[in-house]
């Protein structure tokens, strides 16, 4: 060992040696911390817009942040809406919409609705039968009063009214005057700025469920509840199992009362702290901090098994508790700092995402982990030696104070069977494991890529274990996800089929409008909707086109400034704009051209078969044919956009964390122990359980998402610790370089320089340890699966299975993997 480490070494011992004589103040000072963050926990704010934060600073979003900016009044009140979706075999009987109509009655009444107007099939029925009925009250007498032949006959006069066919189901039948489906729009007058449209929308819904008939309550404030109680709900599901999993596991792990107490109050001041973190800095929580505090626990895990049964080892050879806790915290205190460092690097590696809310995860979860850190190699050592202490004062007997394994053990026997494989062919073995990874990765290339509004709502059918949650964990009932199925089956027009292109210009130059029409005769395929191959759109040009078929002084006018006769005016721009938008088509006209006539918009219909990457792809090629400068936008686009850079986040963290976790295992063992070729060694392991892990999304056909992408480096951050636990042991057991094993601080291990002896004492000492800490880990992770939306599930089970890999795959390499190092050295050695 170098000067360098000696005195890292020595620096650790100093605060150990603090730490065993001192615990009371050590105690005293994190219970102090522990009250501070207590109170910044009253401070956390939950973010119920589960996609809100992902699309910031996106040119798609900025296009689109422009066209609302650009075609809209900012002088004017929000147009804020809830949707009444009434669903039954024939909702335009004459009941139905008496129904409907006494419901919007109701809404009216009530000033805290805000109710401004509505608009749907009862509402315009009603006033097709009496004009003069402008009032939910009257219109309602309107129908009341007609005969269900007048109410069949003027639906069917209806039917080629454009906004009344825009509010009925797929399946209208104007013969029959009968639709299953329709769609009311409430308009509320709302200041800017309203933030409490969710309660109003919760208030509509009530009332809708009073009434007979199957009538439903929808909008974005409805949305944000239940996405709010999913979170809620996530937490009281899957927290209580986690915690009995950890009660069970860590009841055989430390099979003692009081030690199994202070692991739990250990883990609770973890997540205290974290949570008072988050109140602290202003980090929302959302639905992928769900992941954090299942993350820590498990973390938290590792470290208080390992260090017990590390100081259970020392004690069960006859050290009083001071030494014994001495000599285990010297020996785990740099693999901590090392399992730390390298979990830093593989949580926080998700900074570099260009999503706010990943970026968010990997600051928090980081954080979390310095926090565990602190907790258990600090304070537990501390809170230890006290009650042990206070133990021995009032005759409390221990009820077990054994390690986990040993060699004699089944499990110790069965740990240490890769030794024996390893030692016999340890190149051919390192060989396959390399070519196995390296075809799990390549197949594993291929896994997808999704952003969905979808991946963070609740299924539509809740999963048979739901029934059996009792109160108060038991979830709430959720329609998000069946009424936009609903809408998705019944109405063509609600489900989201185009796309918009943002185009920016002087649209007074006599080619504009030219320049706006000529792109669309021959688009991209997925585009190429219309008649003839042609693109599906509408604009101001087709504002233009439509007004001059019914103003025939606006059709001269047009025709006068159209030199090549395709209806398209070339010149006198100005002039045209200014008749349109003082005609009847003015308004619809002013939602496709800027008032400083220097923007458009221009809404293309897609091919509904196409997928998100080929519309936007086809979107963005679309916008480039332009003259102008023109971006493509909408819902799709920027969902693509998101999914591209949810990618790149995946890869970027991924490298990121394997680098930043490779150089500094290089340099610290290098360091500490003069051997910096360990540091690859430790890695090999972790690389090989990622690719198996990308391998095993492809094949079970889990995507890459909004939280799943954070897999790749959270795995690392969680791996690296089981092979730089084994590590970490395997080096004080085998001595350095064969020279040191006498230092009293090891227990005398007597393997110095024997690789077998020394990975079989590691494997049966702190491969029981790691055993306990990855069913634990597995388990508790696992539990995420329970988690109500598809998302936080997906996210418990690859983290389940990136723990098991992690592992098992640290057992299985590491052997093979450190007899070939030995080879290294004791080569190296030789020819110096």
């Amino acid at each position: 060992m170098g000067r360098a480490g000696q005195r890292i070494e020595d620096g650790v011992a100093r605060l150990n040696e603090w730490i065993v004589t001192r615990p009371r103040t050590v105690i005293a000072l994190f219970l102090v911390m522990t009250a501070v963050f207590a109170g910044g926990m009253t401070a956390v704010e939950t973010q119920t817009d589960a996609t809100a934060g992902f699309s910031e600073d996106l040119p798609e979003q900025e296009a689109l942040d422009a066209i609302n900016r650009e075609f809209e009044d900012p002088f004017e009140a929000d147009d804020e809406t809830t949707q009444l979706i009434h669903d039954g075999n024939d909702v335009l009987s004459r009941e139905e919409l008496v129904t409907m109509l006494r419901l919007l009655e109701q809404i009216d009444e009530r000033e805290d609705l805000r109710m401004e107007s509505a608009t749907g099939p009862a509402t315009i029925v009603a006033q097709s039968l009496d004009p003069s009925a402008e009032t939910p009250s009257a219109q309602r007498l309107a129908v009341e009063s007609a005969t269900d032949a007048e109410i069949r006959r003027t639906v069917r006069r209806l039917s080629e009214n454009q906004q009344f066919s825009a509010v009925v189901s797929d399946d209208f039948n104007p013969n029959d005057a009968s639709a299953s489906t329709t769609v009311t729009v409430v308009t509320h007058d709302v200041p800017r700025g309203f933030d409490d449209l969710q309660s109003v929308q919760t208030e509509i819904r009530t009332l809708a469920d009073d009434e007979p008939a199957d009538i439903r309550a929808f909008g974005s404030g409805i949305v944000n509840a239940e996405t709010g109680s999913i979170i809620t709900d996530s937490l009281l599901i899957v927290m209580p199992i986690v915690v009995i999993l950890l009660l069970g596991f860590l009841a055989v792990a430390y099979r003692d009362p009081i030690d199994l107490a202070l692991g739990l109050s250990a883990l609770l001041m973890t997540l205290v702290w974290t949570f008072g973190f988050l109140g602290i800095s202003g980090i929302p929580f959302d639905q992928q901090q769900v992941a954090v505090p299942v993350l820590l626990l498990a973390v938290g895990v590792d470290f208080g098994i390992h260090f017990i049964n590390r100081y259970r080892e020392e004690t069960v050879k006859g050290y009083d508790a001071v030494p014994a806790m001495r000599i285990a915290a010297n020996q785990l205190a740099i693999a901590f700092v090392i399992v730390t460092v390298t979990a830093v690097f593989g949580f926080g590696a998700n900074v570099v995402s260009d999503l706010e809310p990943i970026r968010n995860l990997g600051l928090v979860s980081a954080v979390g982990i310095v926090f565990t850190f602190l907790i258990f190699g600090l304070f537990l050592p501390a809170a230890k030696l006290e009650l042990d202490r206070l133990r021995d004062r009032y005759g409390v007997p221990e009820f077990g104070s054994t390690p986990i394994a040993s060699e004699e053990s089944a499990l110790g026997r069965l740990l240490s069977v890769s030794v024996t494989v390893g030692e016999r062919a340890p190149a051919l073995f390192v060989v396959a494991l390399v070519l196995a990874a390296g075809g799990l990765g390549a197949y594993g290339a291929g896994v997808d890529t999704t952003f969905e509004q979808e991946d963070f709502l609740p299924p539509e059918e809740e999963p048979g274990y739901v029934d059996y949650i009792p109160e108060p964990f038991a979830p709430g009932e959720y329609t998000v996800t069946n009424t936009l199925n609903l809408l998705e089956e019944n109405f063509e027009a609600s489900q989201d089929t185009s796309i918009t292109i943002f185009v920016e210009g002087p649209m007074t130059e006599d080619h504009a409008l030219e320049a706006l029409a000529e792109p669309n005769d021959d688009p991209p395929d997925a585009l190429a909707v219309g008649p003839g191959g042609g693109a599906e759109t509408t604009s101001i040009v087709t504002v233009i086109r439509s007004h001059a078929q019914s103003d025939e002084e606006f059709a001269a006018l047009v025709a006068r400034n159209d030199r090549d006769g395709n209806g398209v005016p070339d010149r006198n721009l100005d002039r045209i704009y200014a008749e349109l938008l003082e005609s009847s088509a003015g308004p619809r006209a002013a939602q496709y051209l800027t008032e400083d006539r220097r923007g458009a918009q221009i809404e293309y219909t897609v091919e509904s078969g196409a997928t998100q990457r080929e519309i936007a792809a086809d979107g963005a090629e679309q916008a480039d044919r332009f003259r102008y400068a023109a971006t493509a936008t909408g819902q799709i686009i920027i969902f693509d956009a998101i999914s591209g850079i949810i990618f790149e986040s995946a890869i970027q963290g991924l490298v990121l964390a394997v680098v930043l976790t490779g150089v500094f295992l290089v340099i610290t063992y290098g360091v500490l122990e003069g051997m910096p070729l360990l540091g690859i060694v430790n890695v090999f392991p972790i690389t090989v359980a990622v690719a198996s892990l990308v391998g095993t999304m492809r094949l079970l056909g889990l995507p890459l998402n909004a939280l799943t992408a954070t897999i790749l480096s959270i795995a690392i951050g969680i791996g690296i610790a089981y092979s730089v636990h084994i590590t970490a042991r395997f080096i004080d057991e085998y001595g350095d370089s064969g020279d040191n094993g006498d230092n009293g601080d090891n227990g005398d291990n007597g393997n110095n320089g024997d690789v077998a002896a020394s990975l079989r004492t590691t494997l049966t000492g702190t491969g029981g340890a790691l055993t306990g800490s990855m069913l634990t880990t597995a388990l508790g992770t696992g539990a995420l699966a329970l988690a109500i939306t598809p998302v936080l599930g997906n996210f418990g089970l690859l983290i389940a299975l990136s723990v098991i890999y992690s592992f098992v795959i640290s057992v299985v390499a590491l052997p093979p993997a450190l007899f070939l190092w030995d080879r290294y050295q004791t080569g190296r050695r030789r020819g110096m």
